[in-house]
């Protein structure tokens, strides 16, 4: 397989064979790695739950291959989605919107809602239009763990027998950015690469940052996601040897994490969940 094409023929019908028997098959989008199950199969989704360690009551994202598929999903579409899909689709932009009453409470972790986007990846892109259908997945880790970027990582986190489609390393690195339209004034509920500019710019009005009263769970929203398990601490460059000198003295291992200018933010994004897992 190649990073460059993505997945072979063989492996992408593998995959799709998987799915329909109701197994999971992980594959990579441009945000990170994600653990796929037929988004129309609740017995399926249950394993992503289950395999993850993840609650049952926080929602799924689903991934389809155009935006001509979420009338089979959702109940009602703004004109505020239509242009942003429109705008950033295929790529790292979730939507949530007033789910079909076809859909799985499963996936919606039993909200009235649904989070759906189209991955850019040519591999998830392939496996979409093979499979024919939705394909719920979250990120391809432990519940609570740090997102992966590569095919390595999810073999680290599911070393028994998972199918793993290889792409390479995933090139934006973070998860999606997540937008809710349910209500009047849209609702950025998770940043990600595309910034709130970004989504203003787009619909020519105020996006608010945060969930309010009545803003439904979005995935991926916790304190508990995309934690490593070695503790981190900013430090300034200026302040950088002293954190050391201070961390040694109390009996501490440190490894010192070189992040690029903040002016390069894709970059850093790119890289920053695989050396956090280089770091654990």
């Amino acid at each position: 397989m190649s990073a460059s094409t993505g997945a072979v023929a063989p492996d992408i019908a593998a995959a799709v064979a998987a799915l329909r028997g109701g197994e999971l098959v992980a594959f990579p989008t441009e945000t990170v790695y994600g653990l796929g199950a037929d988004a129309r199969n609740s017995e399926a989704l249950r394993k992503v739950y289950a395999l993850k360690g993840r609650p049952s009551m926080h929602p799924l994202i689903l991934h389809v291959l155009s935006a001509d598929d979420l009338k089979d999903w959702v109940s009602d579409l703004p004109s505020a989605a239509q242009t942003l899909a429109s705008r950033f689709w295929p790529g790292p932009l979730t939507l949530v919107l007033p789910r079909s009453a076809r859909v799985s409470d499963a996936l919606t972790g039993g909200q009235d809602t649904v989070a759906i986007r189209v991955p850019a990846h040519p591999v998830a892109r392939t496996l979409l239009a093979a499979f024919g259908g939705g394909i719920a997945a979250p990120s391809a880790n432990r519940y609570g763990r740090i997102s992966p970027t590569r095919a390595a990582h999810v073999r680290e986190e599911f070393p028994t027998d998972l199918l793993v489609l290889e792409g390479g390393d995933c090139e934006v690195g973070l998860e999606s950015t997540i937008v809710s339209l349910v209500e009047a004034v849209p609702r950025l509920l998770r940043p990600g690469s595309i910034s709130r500019t970004d989504l203003e710019s787009a619909l020519g009005k105020s996006v608010k940052v945060g969930a309010g009263a009545d803003t439904p769970r979005a995935p991926g929203s916790t304190a508990q996601h995309y934690a490593p398990q070695t503790p981190l601490e900013l430090v300034p460059v200026g302040a950088l040897s002293s954190a050391e000198t201070a961390a040694a003295a109390r009996g501490e291992r440190v490894a010192t994490l070189a992040c690029p200018p903040i002016s390069d933010p894709a970059t850093y994004g790119r890289a920053l969940y695989a050396e956090l897992r280089r770091l654990d």
